[in-house]
């Protein structure tokens, strides 16, 4: 079985996808495992090469000197059950994938469509489905299933780009009334803090909203939690899932910034800033019970498979919880938080495998055709509609 790793694509989390895909690959090939590098670059070209599994290529600009033999497309006719990529070229190359693993980030890979791909051509895939990786990387849809169910989430308010230029002073008078100031302002479909601020007043929160539609045509203005404590669970597993210990982030700022995540002292998200995180979290034994279990409830009625991470928020001083994001892919796996838990990546990574399969011998059972005689009819429908045309 070839095992091939997606990762890159066209969004402003493709380096972060680079770091993940090539974590993926290289503790896969540990394990033994057969693994094909795919890369797609921010022009969304495809790329696909044993190669690719170097980070050096990317962090050295070397890919572009080396890409030209590399540059591969989807055979359609083939590609069943299996994805069948050839290299350009008069004698390009056939590589087969039996199984998926995306190490995508944000849109164009976490967000469904990617996931769609491995639906159309029937192969397992690990992670999240079509329908739950849509939902969770929208942060609106996400927060108006919280309230569906009934989960604690801080208030908010929605808006598309055309909404906000047609009706600005509207949006900020329903903001100011319906969650009153301090306001945390988001990209509705982007990860890894880009795009994020805090507004305290009116000139803030313009400023903030222009930032946000930048990066995406829906912004969401939620409620600012003061006396703030990020908490994060993650969560594996398919049709029994687990949570891990709680992370909680020591924020420094209004914010869990981009470069507190990935920069600062190597990256709190990547598991390296250890001053950044604590593990487990500081909360007394029924909070932590109850957040865990929320958030595997939550992984359960968003449809999850695989791994994803359940944010929150915690008002210290309230000693009240909110749930907040869901990062249907997290990155690196999060698996430093897996680790302080005693789950060590190797067994992580089959874990998932294991997942997938679970999945795709689940949906294998299902009928996808449907047997009828409605086409017997179709050309006596059409004359009757021909005639009434007349």
């Amino acid at each position: 079985m070839t095992i091939g790793v997606f990762f890159g694509s066209r969004n402003p989390e493709h380096d972060i996808s680079i770091i993940t895909g090539e974590l993926i690959i290289s503790e896969l090939k540990k394990l033994g495992h057969a693994v094909m590098p795919v890369y797609i670059d921010k022009k969304g070209q495809w790329y696909i090469d044993e190669s690719l599994g170097s980070l050096k290529l990317f962090t050295q600009n070397q890919l572009e000197k080396a890409a030209a033999h590399k540059r591969c497309y989807l055979d359609l006719e083939v590609s069943n059950g299996r994805l069948v990529f050839k290299k350009k070229g008069l004698a390009g190359k056939e590589i087969a994938i039996d199984l998926a693993f995306p190490a995508l980030h944000g849109q164009n890979g976490e967000d469904g469509t990617m996931q769609g791909l491995f639906e159309i051509f029937n192969i397992p895939y690990v992670g999240c489905d079509v329908p739950s990786s849509a939902i969770a990387m929208d942060k609106v849809l996400t927060k108006l299933m919280y309230r569906a169910y009934g989960i604690p989430t801080t208030e908010f308010v929605s808006f598309t780009g055309a909404e906000w230029e047609g009706g600005r002073e509207a949006i900020i008078k329903t903001a100011e009334k319906k969650i009153g100031w301090s306001m945390i302002v988001k990209p509705a479909r982007l990860g890894s803090s880009i795009g994020i601020a805090k507004a305290k007043n009116k000139k803030e929160l313009e400023t903030a909203i222009e930032v946000a539609l930048k990066y995406d045509d829906k912004a969401i203005v939620e409620k600012a939690v003061e006396n703030l404590a990020d908490i994060t669970v993650a969560v594996m597993g398919h049709s029994k899932p687990v949570a891990s210990l709680i992370q909680e982030a020591v924020i420094e700022k209004d914010l869990f910034t981009y470069e507190e995540k990935y920069l600062e002292e190597g990256g709190a998200q990547l598991g390296n800033a250890q001053k950044k995180i604590v593990i487990p979290a500081r909360l007394d034994a029924k909070h932590t019970d109850e957040i865990r279990a929320l958030a595997v409830d939550i992984f359960k009625k968003f449809g999850c498979s695989g791994i994803a991470r359940v944010d929150f928020l915690y008002d210290v001083a309230a000693k009240q919880y909110y749930a907040n994001e869901i990062n249907p892919l997290p990155g690196t796996l999060y698996h430093h938080l897996w680790k302080a838990g005693g789950v060590e990546i190797g067994d992580l990574l089959e874990r998932l495998i294991a997942a997938a399969g679970e999945r795709h011998e689940e949906k294998a059972r299902l009928m996808h055709t449907f047997d009828s005689d409605i086409l017997k009819f179709a050309n006596s429908v059409k004359l009757k509609i021909d005639k009434q045309q007349k």
